[in-house]
């Protein structure tokens, strides 16, 4: 006997959960040069670029967080722990992170996109782009605009002739403090000392920064989970080394 067919109408659409993307096939070498010349794509002016291809879901008149702006910035983001960590601690904020690394970028991207699907209105509010921070921020951040902002174990560049290509230094920290709003946050945290001890020096002697006390700090509930939300974080961990957690603060300008 021949089965009826269900009409189409009531063929179930129940969308299918999406897998989160496997490390193993994304997997690049850490060292990247930042002053090298990258394939890059990148807005003339942050008026140009069309941030809904990022935020389809909150960028429209319905979305609680309609016309708000990118507010956190996690630069050198990895694979995405952090993102994935302060999504369901600030759902009212835009959160970006900025990898240089084409597979490990993609792989964030694939992440996000899997959990936007597995889990419904969750993780809305994070994305993720290739780029390079040190040469392209402005292009996409207004003056003032970003409120935190992330460097967690920073590629240290140990050879002297390539402390140059550090996330940390004297250009770029001002390139930071133009899209940091006054009274701002910057969260470091590496395992390595002298890198450590390079970035408080950088950031305490630029006019714009102050480092915030450590007993100022125990209030905010972003802190605890810098240690461990990346991978690198955990594989520190894993084997029992040092973390080092500096936080400075975007300060008004003195000549001003």
């Amino acid at each position: 006997m021949e089965k009826l067919k269900r009409p189409l109408n009531e063929v179930e659409t129940e969308k299918q959960e999406l897998s989160l993307p496997q490390k193993k096939y994304y997997r690049q070498r850490a060292h990247s040069n930042p002053i090298a010349d990258h394939d890059f794509d990148y807005p003339s002016c942050p008026e140009t670029y069309d941030w809904s291809t990022l935020y389809p879901d909150i960028t429209n008149e319905k979305s609680k967080i309609y016309n708000k702006r990118v507010e956190m910035l996690d630069i050198g983001c990895g694979y995405g722990g952090l993102l994935v960590t302060l999504s369901p601690m600030f759902t009212d904020s835009m959160i970006l992170g900025m990898e240089i690394r084409v597979k490990v970028s993609q792989y964030v991207i694939e992440r996000i996109k899997a959990l936007r699907a597995n889990q419904p209105n969750c993780y809305d509010n994070i994305a993720c782009i290739r780029t390079n921070a040190i040469k392209y921020l402005p292009n996409f951040f207004k003056k003032g605009q970003i409120k935190k902002m992330f460097f967690l174990y920073p590629d240290p560049h140990f050879k002297k002739s390539k402390h140059k290509w550090r996330i940390i230094n004297d250009t770029t920290l001002s390139e930071y403090a133009y899209v940091l709003a006054e009274e701002a946050l910057v969260y470091t945290v590496t395992d390595v000392k002298d890198l450590h001890e390079w970035m408080v020096k950088h950031f305490s002697e630029h006019g714009l920064f102050k480092r915030v006390e450590d007993d100022d700090l125990k209030d905010d509930p972003v802190v605890d989970k810098l240690y461990e939300s990346s991978e690198e974080g955990k594989k520190v961990t894993r084997n029992n080394g040092d973390k080092f957690l500096a936080v400075f603060m975007r300060i008004k300008d003195p000549d001003l």
